[in-house]
C-alpha cells in the first residue's frame, strides 16, 4: 500500500473509535455484567476468612486492695480456684498469671499464700524461710546483710513490674487489719 492509497486520517480515527465503542458496548451487556458479579461472588467467598472473629476474653473480676494477716493470706495458694498471693516485704502481689511458678507444683509453691521475703532474699526456697507462727510477729527482716537486701529489693521491684499489689500485710492484731472472715 502506498502513501496515496492511504487512507486520509480522519477516516482511520473514526473507525478507531468505532471499534473501541464497539468493544465497550459488547462487554457492558447486562448478563456480562451478571456474570462479573458471579465471578466477583465467588472469589469473595473463596477467599474471605473462614473463621469468625475472635471472641475476646472476659475480663477478671476486679481486685480490691485490702489488709491481710497472715493466717487471712493463707488461702490464697492457688487451690481451689483461688488466686495466688504472696507478700514481700509487706505488699500481697497477686502472682496468679505466673500459676505455673507460685501455684500448686510449682518451684515456688511453698510462697504461695505467705511471705516470701525471708526465702527471696536469701535465694532459698525451703520451707525453714517461712514463717512458722502466723500469728505471732511479722519478720522483720533485720539480720540480713545488705547484699540480701538488695537481692530482696530486686524481687520487690520484679514483682511491682509484672504483677498487681492486691493488698498489704499486717500482723494479727494490729490496728489496721481485717476481721478474721473465716471465724
Amino acid at each position: 500500500m502506498s502513501v496515496a492509497d492511504a487512507p486520509p486520517a480522519a477516516e482511520v480515527w473514526n473507525t478507531t473509535l468505532t471499534i473501541v465503542y464497539l468493544n465497550s458496548a459488547t462487554i457492558a451487556t447486562p448478563i456480562n455484567l451478571v456474570l462479573f458479579s458471579l465471578f466477583a461472588l465467588l472469589v469473595y467467598l473463596r477467599f474471605r476468612p473462614s473463621t469468625p472473629a475472635a471472641n475476646l476474653p472476659t475480663a477478671p473480676p476486679p481486685t480490691v486492695f485490702r489488709i491481710f494477716t497472715p493466717p487471712q493470706l493463707l488461702p490464697f495458694d492457688g487451690q481451689n480456684n483461688k488466686p495466688v498471693y504472696l507478700a514481700v516485704r509487706g505488699k500481697i502481689f497477686d502472682v496468679s498469671p505466673g500459676r505455673n511458678f507460685y501455684g500448686p507444683g510449682g518451684p515456688y509453691a511453698n510462697f504461695a499464700g505467705r511471705d516470701a521475703s525471708r526465702g527471696l532474699a536469701c535465694g532459698s526456697f525451703d520451707a525453714e524461710m517461712l514463717t512458722e507462727d502466723l500469728k505471732g510477729p511479722l519478720d522483720r527482716l533485720e539480720d540480713l546483710g545488705q547484699e540480701e537486701m538488695e537481692a530482696l529489693r530486686g524481687w520487690e521491684e520484679r514483682f511491682g513490674e509484672k504483677y498487681l499489689v492486691v493488698g498489704k500485710l499486717v500482723p494479727v492484731g494490729h490496728a489496721e487489719a481485717e476481721p478474721d472472715e473465716t471465724k
